[in-house]
């Protein structure tokens, strides 16, 4: 069996800052945009999407459960995506010089990885590891 990733799904509360965050600042496509969700990937990449969605979007969700979800991303545990990067280094000091919310400079983590993590406009951690 070969499989490989089609598409992956983030909560994103303002659809408009979440397009502008992975398209200006991380130089992402943006492959379709419609009232209830975006779909954006990496320029070479058409195979691999990346699905913004807002909450409000997801009609199988009740009030209570949107709450849950809302509450999660304020803290920032709820999204998590991993980018691979050449230059952590170079990569990191564009995105920051950008404004963009920081949540961990570049380190060598104990298990050998090289890499830092910022916040997306919706509070999802998105987190860059040098390959």
């Amino acid at each position: 069996m070969t499989l490989s990733i089609q598409a992956s799904y983030l909560p994103a509360d303002d659809l408009g800052a979440s397009v502008s965050f992975y398209r200006d600042i991380l130089g992402f496509e943006v492959r379709d945009e419609g009232p209830l969700q975006a779909t954006v990937g990496p320029p070479g990449q058409p195979g691999t999407s990346l699905v913004l969605r807002p909450l409000a979007a997801d009609q199988e969700l009740t009030d209570e459960e949107r709450a849950t979800i809302a509450e999660l991303m304020a803290k920032g545990v709820h999204g998590i995506i991993v980018l691979s990067t050449p230059d952590l280094i170079d990569t990191f000091d564009r995105i920051q010089a950008t404004g963009a919310d920081v949540v961990q400079e570049p380190v060598r983590q104990s298990y050998g990885a090289f890499d830092c993590s910022f916040r997306d406009p919706a509070g999802n951690l998105v987190r860059f590891e040098e390959r």
